[in-house]
């Protein structure tokens, strides 16, 4: 069986020591903040999360991009010329033009080199619930699963892949259109916390408000008792509040036996949308 190398993106949000240990390829997305071009990568070589964080509560404005077809293409070319076929696994058609660029790259690289085999998944998730998707799928390679097969438990299991999260800050979300500026000021005034998800498409969805952070990190605990399938491999991120997400996952080991749990920030080209004080919890559920 020919070997091949599951490639992803950064809004996977993974620990890059984490990520270098899956042996993932990984493709950084940009942000221009103040001026300056940043790339995400998962080193946070470019821009430390505290800093970015920091700047976002100065009032710091960010535009993200997508990868675009010459970067997926250039990094599937090399891996082809090393004998490598490719898993792609994209963040969200939902959130981002990445995955098609994926698609079209794919496409030009297996004309341009008859014999190789490029695979793209769209996640249809985003930050660690991508990540987790991509974690999965490593562990699925490892059993000596095909491309093909590895392809196909993707496709499978990102219908299962749970994202509940909450937010500090409602501006963040008026600012990327996901809350109205009058739902935003109001929502500020009485501290109501909305309660979101990534839906089966990979869209951002507020589901429910609550009044209150506690009240909000409790949402997300009762979110996963009534949809999870298998809560011993559980994700968190965070937006720069890294005592909640640890508070949230010693509730969660509480009731739960988790094998492994990942807790880490939210990278800047998505944190530039959520917001400081962003607590997300990623699981494996009955579904979305």
């Amino acid at each position: 069986m020919k070997d091949y190398v599951i490639l992803t993106d950064s809004c996977c949000d993974l620990p890059a020591g984490m990520a270098a240990e899956l042996e993932l390829s990984v493709l950084p997305l940009s942000f221009v903040m103040e001026g300056r071009e940043y790339f995400n990568y998962l080193d946070n070589r470019d821009i430390a999360p505290g800093d970015f964080y920091s700047r976002l509560r100065g009032g710091a404005l960010g535009t993200t991009s997508a990868i675009n077809v010459a970067v997926f293409t250039e990094a599937m070319t090399a891996l082809v010329k090393q004998g490598k076929d490719v898993l792609c696994v994209a963040f969200s058609s939902g959130l981002s033009t990445t995955y098609q660029s994926a698609c079209i790259a794919a496409g030009d690289v297996e004309a341009a080199h008859p014999g190789s085999k490029i695979l793209v998944c769209d996640s249809r998730a985003a930050s660690l619930g991508q990540g987790l998707l991509v974690y999965l799928a490593v562990q699925e390679k490892r059993k000596g699963r095909s491309l093909e097969e590895v392809r196909d438990f993707v496709e499978e299991r990102k219908d299962h892949i749970d994202h509940w999260f909450t937010v500090d800050d409602l501006n963040h979300l008026k600012r990327g259109g996901r809350v109205s500026a009058a739902a935003a000021l109001l929502g500020t005034m009485l501290q109501m916390k909305p309660v979101l998800h990534v839906d089966d498409a990979g869209h951002l969805i507020p589901v429910s408000k609550v009044r209150g952070r506690k009240a909000s990190i409790n949402a997300l605990l009762d979110q996963m008792e009534q949809l999870v399938e298998d809560p011993s491999v559980v994700f968190i991120s965070h937006g720069d509040c890294e005592e909640d997400a640890r508070s949230l996952a010693a509730s969660i080991q509480e009731k739960y036996k988790v094998d492994k749990l990942v807790i880490n920030y939210v990278g800047p080209v998505i944190g530039n949308h959520s917001g400081p004080g962003t607590l997300a919890l990623f699981f494996q559920g009955k579904h979305k």
